[in-house]
């Protein structure tokens, strides 16, 4: 199965940006001709592998190649560089030229940058006296569609880079990137941000329309009738709970990276190849996959054995009575879907290892009984005895997050006695750690009373009897927890967020809502779901209205299925769209704040 999602069946025209990105890179390739060396960031690697084959790179006299530190070993008398624009990369780009110059190689060098060229580079290349043999270009990606809803901005450090290093250049891109999309489908006529990052995305936003107007009067009006950007750290909590949705799981174990899991063949049935890892990819073209990513864990695995019982039953029938061709044809079409049936097998009893395992269900209370936010002490001497075992350091940042962001910090004297005993049990290097997660105030002294407790119950976070099998309302994603972002968005769509001011008041941020200039003739979405009936009638072709809601510092697997829940509810006259930085759980989130010493 191709890697390559499909997206034939999105919202919004997905297509049309993968091939405009693709051919952008093609016109890249055509205008250096012959043969050439193109020289691949690593980071950008997986991003390109969706929207284009290597095999199509190599037909237009691409040689391949990841960018390291050691020199590049071709035959080529032309390298083309495709990187960020990152410090580190520029020292590896001189030491390769420098090295074919003490060689006395001549080349011809081809610098684009990703998705833009930045000063600072260019001094870099400059200093090192390279700069004038180099041709410099960019190549404007800035988003890349991971399936038939979601689009990535491959922004992995914007949380840290914002809330440690003062860094707000993931800011700008994110606005370009949204700009970008408006002027192929619309201006979005309703904006509501929630966050600093968010407000100040909003507002880079609008100065780019003042500066580079899209003329939507040629598209026939907008095709996304909202945005609503988000802030990570206005909802920290979901994040650092366990994922129990099917996808969710495969990103905790396994890590999802670039729609697509690496583990060992022996996992998937290929005992032949013991030790070998293999892709495995997983996007909507895998029909059951499709049918089974944003079902809770425990439903999924019903689902795989009803399946496979009637498969069985099928093949049972087939052999002990005489079929017509007709029936014949049916079951060779069920047969087709073997292989899929096989990888979901396969995946669900390895995540079953894990989810059975009674640390993975103790971790699960305990996240649960912090977000009741009920029994303190009981919560600090778990977290305690997992510093004492030396747990992962990431597992217990995870719940240490977790602890503080619901009580508005831990007591002095608790957060003292922490900071001490983390260090003692993983080295004093993490102190570097321990000041970055202060900073983006994730780990803090308490100082003030938690809101934590209002908040949930304001927004019926915490919902009791959930029903995994026949869900009615998001929090079947966790088993009972209602992601906090979430309920944020179904406030947004259902009546806007004036209504629930004072709650907004109480999360990290300031607010805004705004109705972009020049719209006035488009209906106010409020207006859009006073019913379904009203809705359709205002979409001119028959199609839902659209909502393009934005995470800035990413999304877990579990909030996306929640959205599609929501989405997919009889009287919810919308399509959803998600855009983010990146794909995060607990883990990617933590580790980004550590320091590895060099």
């Amino acid at each position: 199965m191709a890697q390559i999602p499909n997206l034939d069946n999105s919202p919004l025209n997905l297509k049309s940006l993968r091939e405009l990105s693709q051919r952008e890179l093609i016109n890249i390739l055509k205008n250096i001709r012959g043969k050439k060396c193109l020289v691949i960031d690593p980071k950008l690697s997986g991003s390109l592998s969706l929207i284009i084959q290597t095999s199509v790179l190599r037909e237009h006299g691409a040689e391949l190649r990841h960018l390291s530190a050691d020199p590049i070993q071709t035959d080529c008398t032309k390298v083309v560089y495709l990187v960020r624009s990152r410090f580190n990369l520029m020292r590896y780009i001189c030491s390769h030229v420098h090295n074919d110059i003490s060689k006395g190689l001549e080349r011809e060098y081809h610098i684009y940058f990703v998705p833009r060229r930045e000063v600072v580079c260019e001094k870099v290349l400059e200093e090192e006296k390279v700069h004038h043999l180099m041709t410099i270009g960019e190549y404007p990606f800035y988003m890349v569609p991971l399936d038939e809803d979601v689009l990535s901005f491959e922004l992995d450090f914007a949380n840290k880079d914002c809330q440690v290093d003062g860094d707000t250049s993931s800011l700008w891109y994110i606005a370009k990137a949204i700009h970008k999309l408006e002027s192929s489908f619309g201006v979005i006529p309703h904006v509501r941000a929630k966050g600093k990052a968010s407000v100040r995305v909003a507002d880079i936003l609008s100065h780019m329309q003042t500066e580079e107007p899209v003329n939507s009067s040629d598209m026939g009006g907008p095709e996304i009738n909202t945005l609503i950007l988000l802030d990570r750290e206005v909802d920290m909590v979901t994040p650092m709970c366990s994922q129990l949705t099917y996808e969710g799981l495969l990103d905790e174990f396994l890590h999802i990276h670039n729609g697509s899991v690496e583990l060992d063949a022996s996992i998937m049935g290929a005992q032949q190849q013991e030790g070998k890892k293999m892709k495995v990819p997983l996007n909507s073209s895998d029909k059951l996959f499709k049918e089974t990513r944003d079902l809770n864990f425990e439903v999924v695995v019903q689902v795989l054995r009803q399946k496979a019982t009637s498969m069985k039953q099928d093949y049972t029938e087939m052999t002990t009575t005489n079929q017509t061709v007709s029936e014949l044809k049916d079951f060779v079409k069920k047969l087709n879907s073997l292989p899929e049936m096989t990888r979901h097998i396969n995946l669900a009893q390895h995540l079953s290892m894990f989810t059975s395992k009674q640390s993975f269900l103790a971790r699960l209370d305990m996240e649960h009984t912090i977000v009741e936010a009920q029994s303190y002490d009981i919560c600090f001497e778990y977290i305690e005895e997992l510093i004492h075992k030396q747990e992962p350091l990431v597992s217990v940042l995870r719940f240490l997050i977790l602890l503080s962001v619901t009580n508005s910090g831990l007591p002095k004297k608790h957060f003292d006695y922490l900071r001490r005993e983390l260090l003692h049990s993983y080295g004093f290097e993490h102190m570097a750690t321990l000041n970055n997660l202060e900073k983006a105030g994730l780990l803090k002294k308490q100082e003030t009373k938690s809101n934590w407790l209002t908040v949930k119950r304001a927004l019926q976070l915490v919902i009791e009897d959930t029903d995994t099998a026949n869900p009615n309302d998001i929090s079947y994603v966790f088993s009972g927890y209602a992601p906090l972002s979430i309920r944020l968005v179904q406030h947004a769509v259902r009546s806007g967020w004036r209504p629930m001011e004072e709650i907004l008041k109480l999360l990290p941020g300031p607010h805004s809502e705004t109705k972009r200039v020049g719209f006035s003739s488009s209906p106010s979405f409020d207006t859009l779901h006073r019913s379904s009936e009203a809705a359709d009638r205002l979409v001119a072709d028959g199609r839902r209205s659209l909502v393009l809601v934005v995470f800035i510092g990413g999304v877990t697997f579990a909030e996306i299925s929640a959205l599609r829940f929501l989405s997919a509810q009889e009287g919810m006259a919308y399509d959803m769209i998600i855009g983010t930085t990146n794909i995060v759980n607990g883990n990617t989130l933590a580790e980004a704040y550590v320091e590895h010493l060099v």
